[in-house]
C-alpha cells in the first residue's frame, strides 16, 4: 500500500452556511453542466455516486444510501455538524481558498475552523478589479487605485488567481498592453459600466494578468473547458524568467495540455483540480495521463469544491484512490520503488504547493 499523505487543497471556495434541500443539492452537484434531462438527477453522474459512495460513512450512514436518506440525516445534524464531520474527514491539513464568487459561503477561517485546518486566501484580480470600479471617479484614480489594491492583497494573500481565459477566451494577446491603451480601455468601461458589472474588457484583463505577474505571488489562472496550449503556452513564453509561478487550473478535459505546458516551462504548474470528481471511478485513468506528461514536481492536488463540503470530501477521497490505485501498481510491478511511490505521492498531495506557496508544514 502507498502511504497516504496529508493533503494541501490549493484551489477551493467556501461552503454554504444554509441548509439544503433535494433541489438546492443536485444544483450543486451539477453547477456548470446546466439543468439535468426531464426526470433525471445529478446523483446518476460519476460525482453523484462519489458523493453517495464516500460521504453517508461520516455522518453515520451506510455507502451508497438513498439521496433522500442522506440529506434527510444532513438536515438532522445541522449544518454546522455536517460541515464539521464532512471536512474534518477529508484529511485535508490546508485550505487555499478562492474568496471571489458570490453567495452565502464561509471565509478562509470558517472553514479552517470547520475543518480542523490551515486557510489562506486566494484573491481574485477580476473582483478586485470591480470593486475599485465601484469606488472610484476618475480614469486615472482608477488605475491607480488598482494598482495599489493588488499590491495591498498581495501583502496577505498567497496567490492571485484570474479568469480572463474564461471571460475572454483563451486567445487573450499575451503581452502586456501599453499604457494609452489601458487608459482608454478604462475610459470606455467605465463610461459603459453599471455599478456591480462584471469586468470583461480584454484589455484591462490583460493589464490586470501582469500587474499581478509583478507581484511575484503565484497566479492561477482558469483555463475553462479550452485547451490552454492556445492562449497560456504564449503566456508561459511571456512571462518566462520574470520569478511568478503559473498554475492552470480546471484543465479537464484538456488535462493533457496542460500537463504538456507544465513539463514545457519551469514557472508553470498543473493543477489536478475536480477532473477527479468529474471523473469519480476512472479518476485513476486521468491521474495516470498527467503523470505521463507532466515532472511529478509540477502537479497539484486541488478540489476546486465550491459550496458543498461533500465535494472536498469526494475530491480527497477519490485523489487518494487514485493515487493507490496508480503507484501502487506501478510498485507492483517492479516499475517503481514503494519508496519513490510514497515520495511522489507526498510531492502532489502536499509538498509541491508547500514550495509554490511558501506555506510552512504545520
Amino acid at each position: 500500500m502507498i502511504e497516504m499523505p496529508s493533503l494541501v487543497d490549493q484551489y477551493c471556495h467556501g461552503v454554504l452556511r444554509t441548509e439544503l434541500g433535494l433541489g438546492t443539492f443536485e444544483a450543486q452537484l451539477g453547477r456548470g453542466q446546466g439543468p439535468p434531462a426531464p426526470g433525471t438527477t445529478f446523483f446518476d453522474t460519476q460525482t453523484g455516486f462519489a458523493v453517495r459512495r464516500w460521504c453517508p460513512p461520516l455522518l453515520g450512514l451506510e455507502p451508497h444510501c438513498p439521496p433522500a436518506r442522506y440529506l434527510a440525516r444532513r438536515r438532522e445534524l445541522g449544518v454546522a455538524e455536517a460541515d464539521r464531520r464532512l471536512l474534518r474527514g477529508t484529511g485535508i491539513t490546508t485550505y487555499l481558498v478562492d474568496t471571489g464568487l458570490p453567495g452565502d459561503l464561509t471565509r478562509p477561517p470558517e472553514l479552517a475552523a470547520a475543518g480542523a485546518a490551515q486557510a489562506h486566501e486566494i484573491v481574485r484580480l477580476e473582483l478586485l478589479a470591480e470593486q475599485v470600479a465601484d469606488t472610484s471617479g476618475t480614469v486615472e484614480s482608477f488605475l491607480a487605485n488598482l494598482a495599489e489594491s493588488v499590491h495591498g492583497a498581495a501583502a496577505g494573500a498567497v496567490a492571485f488567481t484570474s479568469v480572463a481565459g474564461v471571460r475572454q477566451g483563451l486567445a487573450l494577446a499575451p503581452e502586456p498592453p501599453d499604457a494609452g491603451e489601458v487608459r482608454g480601455a478604462a475610459a470606455r468601461w467605465l463610461a459603459a459600466r453599471e455599478v456591480g458589472g462584471p469586468l470583461t474588457d480584454a484589455v484591462l484583463l490583460r493589464h490586470l494578468l501582469w500587474i499581478a505577474v509583478a507581484s511575484g505571488l503565484p497566479l492561477q489562472l482558469h483555463t475553462g473547458a479550452g485547451d490552454p496550449q492556445t492562449y497560456l503556452g504564449a503566456f508561459a513564453r511571456a512571462t518566462a524568467g520574470l520569478g511568478t509561478d503559473l498554475v492552470l487550473l480546471h484543465g479537464y478535459p484538456y488535462h493533457r495540455h496542460a500537463a504538456q505546458l507544465a513539463g514545457t516551462f519551469p514557472h508553470v504548474y498543473a493543477d489536478l483540480g475536480p477532473a477527479s470528481v468529474r471523473t469519480g471511478a476512472r479518476a485513476a485513468s486521468l491521474l495516470a495521463e498527467v503523470l505521463e506528461l507532466a515532472p511529478f514536481g509540477k502537479l497539484l492536488f486541488s478540489s476546486g469544491a465550491r459550496g458543498l463540503p461533500e465535494l472536498h470530501v469526494v475530491a480527497a477521497q477519490l485523489f487518494r484512490e487514485a493515487l493507490g490505485r496508480v503507484l501502487g501498481g506501478w510498485v507492483s510491478e517492479g516499475a517503481w520503488s514503494r519508496r519513490d511511490a510514497d515520495r511522489v505521492a507526498g510531492l502532489i498531495a502536499a509538498d509541491n504547493a508547500r514550495r509554490v506557496y511558501g506555506l510552512s508544514d504545520g
